[in-house]
């Protein structure tokens, strides 16, 4: 089977609210399960979340059924990149030490 490189963007999880977002969140992880089948490779091209306050010992609250697809895609060996939009730029290492999926910060 031909393996496929997938994109997505602006999902923006969490606009208006959490609440409101969260069958967008269950229609994105349904689709997540399905192009796991064949994924050489996930790009995740930002805006994944409204915006994203990292801090040092916490994360924001909620979307645990993205993160929790992200990190079963990624432990099964199929790469994930996050590149930062303009919603995700208080994103720090929570990617990339608890996922293991690299963050890109800018385009060089």
């Amino acid at each position: 089977m031909a393996k496929k490189i997938y994109f997505a963007s602006d999902q923006h999880l969490g606009a208006p609210t959490a609440e409101a977002s969260f069958p967008r969140e269950q229609k994105f992880v349904a689709w997540l399960d399905i192009v796991k089948q064949d994924a050489e490779a996930i790009f995740l091209l930002g805006d994944l979340f409204d915006f994203w306050f990292e801090y040092k010992t916490v994360v924001p609250k909620g979307f645990v059924r993205v993160l929790g697809k992200l990190a079963e895609i990624r432990d099964s060996g199929i790469p994930i990149y996050f590149f930062v939009g303009n919603h995700d730029l208080w994103m720090h290492d929570y990617f990339e030490k608890e996922l293991n999926i690299p963050v890109y910060h800018d385009n060089k």
